[in-house]
This record gives structure tokens, C-alpha cells and sequence, in this order.
């Protein structure tokens, strides 16, 4: 807990405090070493119970108190030993209740040192005759009161009170840190459900069970590198035995790159069944989204047009990795490419390829390709081109292989897949 720690200024040194007595200077080595324990700890209600509990214990007093602001007009109790009147979650109204009201009110200390002649004094148990409230401030304002009491009337002297006031410093901004800590893991909670959910969703859209399509099979493989993925893939059913065919990938990583990828899957979705050439729905779709994507945000796309009758497949790219067929061997398609969607205008031309019965079509995102090992040594095209001259090779498999040739490295990147089987 060092960055609590070096925000509070050290308690006064007890050397440098008059001494009456050897009790009074043990009990002040005490509370130093209690106020060192306070910043140990960042949980508010563990904090507070500490606080209560190690100085009662240490100090021997009656009863030792923590009350906390909760909104304008109130106090709660969030840390008690001692009292019997009072539990955790008892509530007063500042300037109307007692010593700790008038203290947090007026943001200033009040000692008691006889209770029974204080005109603020509420009495709680009977045996208390000295008690000092000291406000706790953080930024300026007022958070919360530390009261102290003890069965002796004028049971504080000055110099007690000093330490009393420096140990209120410590514990205000311990206080205010375990606050902060709090609300930042709440706040990562929060954003970790709602990607936990998210995912989910993209799970839903990614799980569908591939079309069946007469003498063709899919295979899909995706493995996001994070919570959330940027790459995506899509099967369309066009019209008279065509499908659409799409695999993205759009820049960037976790929610900004999921959000932009929700919106471009339901573009393409709808202009696909309008605009049936691919490389005219890729047009449209660049068109939009250049009008609306941030600037430095684009989309590499992959779109084929399967037309089962004929066996053929016509495609458009839009940035990205060239198609592997793979037939009696394994080669890359030359497939010429427009711009990556989202950059500007640009055209895409088509490219058609025939799937003879036994051929096969991966298309794949560069996440793939460009896995690194930890000699930062890239997967590469070539071990793509090997991977797939194996009999049983599939993306299943391949997915495991780029995990195996990433191991000692982080997966920095999504690695999705589709493979088209003519049979």
C-alpha cells in the first residue's frame, strides 16, 4: 500500500512531545504504530474496524468512534467500539446532534473535557467524562468525524490532543483512498460485466450453426485475442442458390472495435441482399462507412459470392489477406484489392475461381498470419501453405497450431477463419 502511505504526512515525531509520564509515552508510541496500521489496508470497512478496534486497544480508552458523511445533511457511524447506545449505521443531522453534528457542521475539533458541562454533549455511556471530536477533511471538506472519549474528565492533555489531531489526518486520507479504490473496482466490475456481456452477444451471433448448402460444407474458427473481438464472419443466403460469404477484420481491439464491428455486420447484411455483386457491395458499404467511421478506424474485408449451381465463387477485398485454395496443392489467389472499408473511395474489383469437387477456400484474417512466437518470428504465409498440405488438416487444428507456435507470447491479435469445402 505504498501509494496510500506517501500521501500522508508523518505523525509528529513522539521524540519532539513533552513527556509526563512513561505511560504517556508508551501510549504514543502506540498510536503511532496504530496509525501505520490504518494505511495498510485500502477495504473502507476493514479500515474502519481497524481503526476503532487498534486504538480502543491500544490507548485504553472508553469508547472510539468513526462517523462518515453520507450526502449534505448526515451522518452514519461506519466504525464503533466501546458504546452500547450506538451501532454501525446509526445516523444524526450535521449541526443539530451532539458533538459530532457541531463538528461536522462547523469543520472544526471540540474537546470535552468535562462532558457533563458541554452544551453539545449527547450522553451515551455513563461513565465517559472526556471526549474530543476532530473533524476529518479531504479536499477541503469536511468527510467524517473521529471521536475519542475516555472515563476520566480532562483525560487529554495538549500534547495528546496534537497526536489525536495528526492521527485524524491519517486516517481522512486513508478514508478517501479506500473510497477511491472502491469506486474503481466497482467501476471494473461494471465494465467487465458489460463486456462479459458483450461477448456473449457475440458468441450468440458467431455459435449459428452454418448454412447447409447441397454439395458444399463450412468450417469456422474464431478466437478473439481479448474479451471482445473485432473479426467477424457471415454466411447470406442471396437468392436462386448464392450465398454471401464475408470474413472482416476492423482495426483495433475491445469494445471501440466491437461497436464498429456490430454496425458494419448489419450494413453489409442489408446491402448484400440489394447490391448481389460483391465487389458493388463492397462499394456501397465503403461509401457509408467512410461517411461515418472516426477518422483512423477501417474494416479489411473479405466478400465471395457462392454460386453453388455453377461452382463458382466470385470475390471482392477490401484490404485483405489474399484467399489459400486448396486443391492438389496449396497456393495463394492473386486477388486484386481496393482500400480497406472506411478510408475513402475506392473500387473493388472481382475476381472468380472455380471449386471443383475436392477443392477448398480458406479465407482467414491476418491474426493468423502474423502470429509471433516469443522470437518475435511471425506464423507467416508459408506455415499456412504447410499447414493445410496435411490430410486432416482443418481450421479447428490450425487455431491450435498458432496457440502452440504463440506459446511464452500473448495472442495480441483475433485469428478467425472460414474453410469452403466442394464436395
Amino acid at each position: 500500500m505504498g501509494a496510500t502511505q506517501s500521501l500522508i504526512s508523518p505523525l509528529p515525531d513522539i521524540r519532539s512531545v513533552p513527556r509526563s509520564s512513561c505511560d504517556l509515552v508508551q501510549s504514543l508510541m502506540k498510536l503511532q504504530r496504530a496509525a501505520q496500521l490504518i494505511t495498510s489496508t485500502l477495504d473502507l470497512d476493514a479500515l474502519l474496524q481497524r481503526v476503532v478496534n487498534d486504538l480502543a486497544t491500544a490507548i485504553g480508552y472508553v469508547e472510539v468512534s468513526v462517523w462518515l458523511r453520507d450526502g449534505e445533511t448526515e451522518m452514519v457511524l461506519r466504525g464503533v467500539r466501546g458504546c452500547t447506545v450506538n451501532h454501525v449505521g446509526t445516523r444524526l443531522k450535521i449541526g443539530c446532534h451532539g458533538m459530532v453534528g457541531h463538528v461536522a457542521a462547523t469543520g472544526r475539533t471540540r474537546y470535552a473535557p468535562d462532558v457533563r458541562l458541554d452544551a453539545f454533549y449527547c450522553p451515551c455511556e455513563p461513565d465517559i467524562r472526556a471526549e474530543v471530536d476532530i473533524p476529518l477533511v479531504a479536499g477541503g471538506k469536511v468527510i467524517g468525524v473521529f471521536c475519542v472519549s475516555h472515563k476520566e474528565a480532562y483525560a487529554f492533555g495538549e500534547d495528546q490532543l496534537q497526536v489525536l489531531e495528526a492521527l485524524a489526518g491519517h486516517i481522512a486520507v486513508a478514508v478517501e483512498n479506500a473510497r477511491l479504490f472502491e469506486r474503481e473496482r466497482q467501476q471494473r466490475e461494471r465494465l467487465l460485466r458489460e463486456a462479459e456481456e458483450a461477448r456473449a452477444i457475440q458468441r450468440a451471433l458467431f455459435g449459428k450453426a452454418v448454412p447447409l448448402v447441397p454439395n458444399f460444407a463450412f468450417e469456422t474458427a474464431w478466437c478473439p485475442a481479448g474479451t471482445l473481438a473485432g473479426d467477424w464472419f457471415d454466411f447470406i443466403e442471396l437468392s436462386d442458390g448464392t450465398y454471401g460469404i464475408v470474413l472482416a477484420d476492423v482495426a483495433g481491439k475491445g469494445m471501440p472495435a466491437a461497436l464498429l464491428m456490430s454496425a458494419t455486420r448489419a450494413l453489409m447484411r442489408s446491402l448484400a441482399r440489394v447490391h448481389l455483386a460483391p465487389g458493388e457491395t463492397l462499394a456501397k458499404l465503403n461509401q457509408t462507412l467512410t461517411e461515418d467511421f472516426p477518422a483512423g478506424k477501417f474494416v479489411t474485408m473479405l466478400y465471395g459470392v457462392l454460386d453453388t449451381s455453377d461452382r463458382e465463387i466470385t470475390l471482392a477485398s477490401a484490404g485483405h489477406p489474399r484467399p489459400l485454395l486448396i486443391n492438389h496443392d496449396c497456393s495463394f489467389l492473386d486477388v486484386d484489392t481496393g482500400l480497406p472499408l472506411g478510408l475513402g473511395a475506392s473500387s473493388y474489383p472481382e475476381y472468380t475461381v472455380k471449386l471443383e469437387p475436392g477443392t477448398q477456400l480458406l479465407f482467414y484474417t491476418d491474426g493468423i498470419t502474423e502470429a509471433m512466437n516469443e522470437s518475435f518470428e511471425e506464423y507467416g504465409p508459408m506455415r499456412l501453405i504447410d499447414h493445410f498440405r496435411q490430410a486432416d488438416a482443418c481450421v479447428d487444428a490450425l487455431i491450435e497450431e498458432i496457440r502452440r507456435f504463440g506459446i511464452g507470447s500473448d495472442l495480441t491479435d483475433d485469428a478467425t477463419a472460414v474453410l469452403i469445402h466442394s464436395r
